[in-house]
């Protein structure tokens, strides 16, 4: 069975998802997922659209191909079309911080995640023995001020070596360079507590602690140039009382973080998720 995703998005106008539907009925597939968005202030229509295909000569190229010259440039549409049979294969970059890193290959280990990790980074040697214990190949890269350029370099060679499809940032403590987000854009996810831009600097729970915050979150987002400010992909938050000290707060921190980034991983390997103008339209 040959299964394929299709993402779309364009004007909306007449007859969109009746010429869509038709055109896998005409080539023996059979829809199995639909589901639509109608973005009115912008006037602009969004789909994801799942179907399986029968035939043993079914090639997903040849689809496209023939997709591209019946329907995009009738509608004007901008499509991404993805075969459901290959996992994605994700890069993870980390630092000294263990409890993401723990949390996505305790589930990437049980099979909760449908992907592929050929290896992970680090500036930091700390997290090296968690690698080598999930038999994950696992690359020690330096970043300072002398070596931002080398390391950046290194990164962009592990990860076309690999043929990487996207990157996690389990909280790697460092900012990712223009020539890496220009190469993967929207395809660098990061985590990071809720609480930016409103409690910046080194300890966010600390100075949070200080104003008797009742709220905290975690928030999953793509990367881009401006700092913390790209598309959301996941959040989710924990009420906290007078009663917490900092320490609480840091653990229940810390179990946010690594829920919201593992359901941002998994809306982004399961073809889930649509960015338009610094926004996300997130399928159910």
């Amino acid at each position: 069975m040959n299964k394929i995703t299709l993402l779309m998005h364009c004007q909306d106008q007449p007859n969109i998802i009746a010429s869509v539907t038709n055109f896998i009925a005409n080539n023996k597939g059979n829809i199995v997922y639909i589901d639509q968005h109608v973005d009115r202030e912008q006037d602009i229509f969004f789909m994801r659209l799942e179907s399986e295909f029968e035939s043993k000569t079914f090639s997903i190229e040849t689809f496209k191909d023939l997709f591209k010259n019946t329907l995009v440039d009738k509608f004007k549409i901008k499509w991404r079309m993805y075969s459901s049979n290959r996992k994605p294969k994700m890069a993870l970059f980390v630092s000294k911080y263990d409890h993401c890193l723990y949390d996505i290959l305790g589930r990437y280990n049980s099979g909760e995640m449908f992907l592929e990790i050929p290896f992970i980074a680090s500036n930091h040697l700390d997290l090296k023995p968690i690698a080598d214990s999930f038999k994950i190949p696992f690359f020690h890269v330096p970043v300072t001020k002398d070596t931002k350029l080398d390391a950046e370099q290194k990164h962009l060679q592990l990860l076309e070596s690999h043929q990487i499809d996207f990157i996690v940032l389990a909280r790697y403590m460092q900012i990712i360079s223009s020539a890496l987000i220009s190469k993967y854009p929207n395809k660098i996810i990061n985590i990071h507590h809720s609480f930016l831009p409103a409690f910046v600097g080194a300890k966010p729970y600390h100075s949070a602690y200080k104003r008797g915050v009742k709220i905290i979150g975690a928030t999953s987002h793509y990367v881009t140039e401006e700092l913390d400010a790209g598309p959301i992909i996941e959040q989710d938050v924990a009420r906290v009382s007078h009663t917490h000290s900092i320490e609480d707060l840091i653990a229940k921190g810390r179990d946010l973080e690594k829920i919201v980034l593992a359901n941002a991983i998994k809306l982004h390997t399961n073809r889930k998720v649509m960015v338009y103008n610094n926004k996300t339209v997130i399928f159910s």
